[in-house]
């Protein structure tokens, strides 16, 4: 059920019903006159350009509501958005995000965010360390495959030395753009590591909210048992308004892919976004995708096909 690259390290799907994948939009912009749909709709500066992206419609209750709520607000970010939209993506975005994302760690003051995600998650939480330690990897990797079979989420069994050089890489480049392929097309989102944590919400989302952008994705990996047992447990929780289980499987499996590879070319698009954003290109990584089979082997068409 798991996608090429999750087999390689015990990368699951646990799903108890089938869940149709959602239809949305092309890449390319839709708006192809005066009469489409999307051009009659707006209603203000800087809003036309903005619905003229195909995932507009699944973010458009929250992008009105700031337009009502804030309207400064909302016309400072789509000044902003404007600015930017001649550079290439991820041009001097990077710091940005990550001062974003660290100001909404630290705005952080119950157990659970506003987007419903488990803050401080740790693998106590979820499993007795004390009483698996007596157990071997292998035990311990069909308890966690087991525990995790019955629920909607991504889960993976890692290898230490695997998780090694991710945890490395992610030190140096702590956030990525990544493409989540769609039925024609691509939807683009962005991944901040914080700890052992690695949080993805949509472009869109950060170009319209900022710094209140919520997590729609997260990964949790728990070295735990790295030096004892060799191996790395993760799981993970999403927003199921806006993400299914295996379209969070196909952003997992990306991790793997930029992070985890040992192919130059492939981790340098992860560098220059972090260290060169002037010369990131964001359509490299769509290539990169369809390079490696992925973009392909996990189209929603034929991923439901095998579900």
């Amino acid at each position: 059920m798991a996608g090429p690259l999750a087999q390689g390290w015990g990368l699951g799907v646990a799903l108890r019903s089938r869940a149709a994948l959602r239809p949305l939009g092309l890449l390319a912009p839709p708006c192809r006159g005066a009469t489409a749909p999307q051009c009659r709709r707006a209603t203000g500066p800087g809003e036309e350009v903005l619905e003229e992206n195909p995932f507009y419609g699944k973010y458009r209750h929250k992008i009105q509501e700031l337009r009502r709520s804030s309207p400064d607000v909302f016309e400072s970010r789509m000044e902003k958005r404007n600015e930017v939209k001649k550079q290439p993506v991820g041009f001097s975005k990077q710091s940005e995000f990550v001062r974003c994302m660290e100001e909404k760690a630290e705005g952080l003051s119950t157990k659970t965010s506003k987007g419903g995600f488990t803050r401080d998650k740790t693998l106590d939480s979820i499993l007795n360390v004390e009483m698996v330690k007596e157990k071997s990897a292998e035990e311990i990797e069909q308890i966690w495959n087991r525990y995790f079979s019955a629920k909607d989420t991504v889960y993976a069994v890692i290898p230490a030395e695997k998780f090694d050089l991710i945890w490395k890489r992610a030190q140096k480049c702590p956030s990525f753009l990544y493409a989540l392929p769609r039925k024609e097309g691509y939807e683009f989102f962005v991944g901040q590591w914080s700890g052992t944590e690695l949080h993805f919400t949509s472009l869109i989302n950060i170009q319209t909210q900022g710094e209140a952008a919520p997590s729609q994705l997260v990964l949790y990996h728990y070295p735990e048992l790295q030096e004892e047992k060799g191996i790395v447990l993760m799981t993970a929780e999403m927003d199921s308004k806006f993400l299914v289980v295996h379209e969070a499987q196909c952003l997992a499996n990306q991790v793997q892919l930029f992070y985890a590879t040992e192919r130059s070319e492939t981790y340098e698009l992860v560098e220059t976004f972090n260290h060169r954003s002037s010369e990131f290109k964001y359509m490299s990584v769509i290539a990169e995708l369809e390079h490696s089979g992925l973009g392909k082997a996990l189209r929603p068409n034929q991923v439901s096909d095998k579900s």
